[in-house]
C-alpha cells in the first residue's frame, strides 16, 4: 500500500510540473517577418540605387545628345560659310574671267591694227619742206616710234599697266604733235577703263574723237557708250552706240554697237 501511495505522490507532482511549464511559454522568435522585412529592406535599397543609375544614365544621354546637336550645328555653320565663301570666290573669278577675255579681246584687235601700222610705219616718209604738206603720216623719228613702241609693250608684254600710263602721259608731253596722239589717248581710255577710273577714261576717249581721221575713233565712241551705260545713263549710252552706226556703218564697231542696243 505504501508503494501505491508513493506512486500517485510521484505522478501528482510530475503532472503539477508539466503543467506549469506549459502554463510558461517560452519566447519565440518570428523568422518569417524578420526574415520579411530584411527583404523589403533590400528591395528598397536596391531599388533607391536603381533609380539613382537611371537618372545619371538619363543626363549623361541628354548630355551626350547635346553634344552631338551642338557638334552638328557647328558643322552646318562651318559649311554654310563655306559655301559662302566658295560663292563669293565664284562670282569674283567670273567677273574676273569676263574683264580678262573683254581685256584680251581688245588686245588683239589692237596687235592687228598695231601690225598694220607697222607695215605702213617701215616705209620711210619724206619731209615736206613747205608747211601746206599734208598731214597724219608715221613719224619717221625713231625716238618717238621707240618710245611709242615701248609704252605699247608695258601692256601686251610685260603687263604693266600702271607703268604704261605713265609711259602714255610722258610720251604725250615729249611729242605732243606726234601722228601716235590719237591712239596715246584711246590707249589711256583702255587702261582707265580697265582699273574702273571712269572720269579719266572717258577724257581719253573724248579726246580721241577730236581727231576724225584716226581708226581709233570708232572704238573710242562704242567705249564712250560703255561708260554711259556703266554709269546707268542709258539716254546717253543709246546716243553714243547710234552715232557709232550712223557715221561707221558696217564697221565691227557699228556691229558691237548694235548687240549693245538690244
Amino acid at each position: 500500500m505504501n508503494s501505491n501511495i508513493k506512486r500517485v505522490v510521484t505522478l501528482t507532482l510530475l503532472a503539477g510540473a508539466a503543467s506549469t511549464a506549459y502554463a510558461t511559454k517560452a519566447p519565440v522568435t518570428d523568422l518569417s517577418a524578420t526574415s520579411s522585412s530584411a527583404t523589403a529592406a533590400s528591395i528598397s535599397a536596391a531599388h533607391a540605387a536603381t533609380n539613382e543609375t537611371d537618372v545619371q544614365r538619363l543626363e549623361r544621354l541628354l548630355h551626350n545628345r547635346n553634344r552631338v546637336q551642338l557638334q552638328m550645328q557647328q558643322q552646318l555653320d562651318d559649311m554654310t560659310q563655306e559655301i559662302a565663301t566658295l560663292r563669293g570666290q565664284l562670282e569674283r573669278n567670273s567677273y574676273d574671267m569676263e574683264q580678262m577675255l573683254q581685256r584680251q579681246r581688245e588686245l588683239f584687235i589692237e596687235i592687228d591694227k598695231l601690225r598694220s601700222q607697222a607695215s605702213t610705219a617701215a616705209v620711210p616718209v619724206p619731209v615736206a619742206k613747205d608747211s601746206t604738206a599734208p598731214q597724219g603720216k608715221f613719224s619717221t623719228d625713231a625716238d618717238e616710234q621707240t618710245a611709242y613702241q615701248n609704252a605699247v609693250d608695258l601692256i601686251l608684254k610685260k603687263r604693266d599697266y600702271a607703268g604704261a600710263i605713265e609711259a602714255f602721259k610722258q610720251f604725250q608731253k615729249d611729242y605732243p604733235n606726234s601722228t601716235f596722239m590719237p591712239n596715246t589717248h584711246y590707249w589711256l581710255g583702255q587702261l582707265y577703263f580697265a582699273k574702273r577710273q571712269d572720269s579719266e577714261a572717258e577724257k581719253s576717249f573724248k579726246a580721241v574723237l577730236g581727231f576724225k581721221e584716226s581708226n581709233k575713233r570708232a572704238d573710242a565712241l562704242v567705249k564712250l557708250g560703255d561708260l554711259a551705260k556703266r554709269s546707268n545713263k542709258a539716254a546717253e549710252a543709246k546716243k553714243y552706240y547710234e552715232q557709232v552706226i550712223a557715221e561707221y556703218p558696217g564697221s565691227s564697231s557699228a556691229k558691237v554697237a548694235q548687240s549693245n542696243l538690244k
